[in-house]
């Protein structure tokens, strides 16, 4: 359905990793290191973290180009890839310990594999996804597509470098090749447009300092 704009969106995407300079290393070989940020924190946590950043590229060789510049750089194949009836896909995890999907609607090749990404969504997996979304509707976000209780995708407020969208927990773990059993820190914080809050699922988000920050250390946006 035909949606307007949201007057909040996501400005940033920080990983909370417990050696930034690694992880900086590992995401600029991955090849997606402008689209995030880095923070370092020693927080708890274990089994599944409750979210997943995906990839949307263009073609099979895409994403193959993509899982194994992940692997060279030291990330665990959770999902081969492989084909299926939407497309082709497979599933990683990265060294500090955030799990990463690349995915391709397309069946076959059209070319050269390539480094160019279509999409990023960063996709939060809760208990209550009617429940969630009417959360993030009431904080000012605008709803692109939605399918009941099973998924649903915000609009971007502005061109930014990561779209947001909600599934059930037990869904994307199962999706993801992993258990869904996980406690302590997601290790990840949202910045918003909109000012600081907690979502039901316990997701973080802080106010946006700047649509476009500097590069630090503790950054991998450039």
């Amino acid at each position: 359905m035909a949606t307007t704009a949201s007057t909040t969106s996501v400005a940033s995407v920080t990983l909370e990793v417990a050696d930034p300079e690694a992880a900086h290393r590992f995401y600029a070989a991955f090849g997606v290191d402008t689209y995030i940020r880095l923070r370092a924190s020693e927080a708890h946590s274990t089994g599944f973290r409750g979210f997943t950043l995906a990839l949307t590229v263009s073609q099979p060789a895409t994403v193959d180009r993509f899982l194994g510049a992940a692997v060279d750089a030291g990330a665990t194949v959770l999902k081969p890839a492989a084909k299926s009836l939407w497309g082709y896909g497979g599933v990683v995890q990265a060294p500090d310990g955030t799990i990463w999907k690349i995915a391709t609607s397309a069946k076959k090749d059209t070319g050269p594999a390539t480094r160019e990404i279509g999409e990023i969504v960063l996709l939060l997996g809760v208990e209550d996804v009617k429940a969630s979304k009417q959360f993030y509707v009431g904080r000012g976000m605008t709803v692109a597509r939605s399918f009941g209780g099973k998924y649903a995708e915000f609009a971007s407020g502005r061109p930014g470098p990561v779209k947001l969208a909600l599934y059930k927990r037990r869904g994307l773990a199962k999706d993801l090749g992993v258990p869904a059993g996980g406690t302590g820190s997601h290790r990840v914080v949202l910045g918003s447009t909109a000012g600081s809050f907690t979502d039901p699922d316990g997701f973080a988000w802080e106010a946006a300092a700047s649509s476009t920050p500097a590069p630090s250390t503790a950054s991998a946006v450039s």
